[in-house]
């Protein structure tokens, strides 16, 4: 072997060394994780949302007699975020346009109203506060801001991450039309009203999906932050060249609800919700 030769050659086995890691350390961290998380399912669904959300069951909707793995609030948010970040995922490609001015100022009214409902849900969790509170708290409210949250951060964070990624992105819009946006929000509404009919067709498949934008949200997030991390902005030209660093994001996202799992548990020593034990 030529001395030319060894370093690319070498650049491949180091390549090929770290990729084979991420995947022992995927694959463990991941069966740790289920053996040691609650049974079925939902219980490993519940075990996502523990690591987000406080899990108070009055504040939650309900499925065959037991709350949704994530709070209302949650729910809407993370089921927004998966539905409009999808949306934007098949029709935009790799438009990374931000929308217009009037749709941001829509998307910033929907990220005030989360701000502004929480706020109000939080002083009236709280005896002496109450007289601090603009109105009752409802769970139906509660989903409605998350939703409209869910929806802002998918419509900002779709063209963020495209022009951070791809080495070929366009300026074009994702959503650009008045159909388009149609689709967005009323996708979202519709969900809402799904949740709302606690129909047991459909809330066992919405609780999977908001605790599955959980892991989307959060392994997007991490991809992202290892790429600027290796300074490859703008180097991706498809998910083929991305795989290994979505598997990344997600081995974080991973990691991170274990540890937040370990130590919510270690402190309450319940997988139930806070004020619920």
């Amino acid at each position: 072997m030529s001395e030319e030769s060894s370093p690319p050659d070498e650049k491949k086995i180091s390549l090929r060394t770290r990729r084979t890691l991420l995947v022992m350390f995927g694959a463990i961290l991941l069966v740790a994780w289920l053996i040691n998380t609650p049974p079925g399912l939902l219980g490993k669904s519940d075990a996502v949302a523990y690591a987000v959300c406080h899990r108070i069951s009055s504040h939650s909707f309900s499925f065959g007699g037991r709350p949704y793995s994530l709070c209302a609030r949650c729910s809407g948010q993370y089921l927004g975020f998966i539905w409009g970040f999808g949306l934007q995922a098949v029709t935009g490609k790799k438009k990374s346009g931000f929308p217009a001015r009037w749709l941001a100022v829509l998307l910033g009214g929907f990220v005030l109203f989360y701000l502004v409902d929480g706020l109000n849900s939080l002083v009236q969790a709280y005896s002496g506060l109450e007289r601090w509170s603009l109105y009752e708290p409802s769970n139906l409210l509660r989903l409605f801001s998350g939703l409209g949250m869910g929806l802002a951060v998918s419509g900002f964070y779709y063209p963020l991450m495209g022009q951070t990624i791809w080495k070929d992105y366009s300026l074009e819009k994702p959503l650009d039309g008045l159909w388009s946006w149609a689709l967005f929000l009323g996708g979202g509404v519709l969900i809402g009203l799904l949740v709302i009919w606690e129909n047991p067709l459909t809330s066992y498949y919405l609780i999977l999906m908001s605790t599955g934008g959980v892991l989307v949200l959060l392994s997007l997030l991490y991809t992202v932050i290892w790429v600027l991390l290796a300074r490859r902005e703008n180097s991706f030209r498809g998910l083929d060249d991305l795989g290994w660093w979505i598997l990344a994001g997600f081995g974080t996202a991973l990691f991170q609800i274990a540890l937040i799992d370990i130590l919510r548990y270690l402190l309450t020593g319940t997988w139930s919700g806070f004020l619920d034990y």
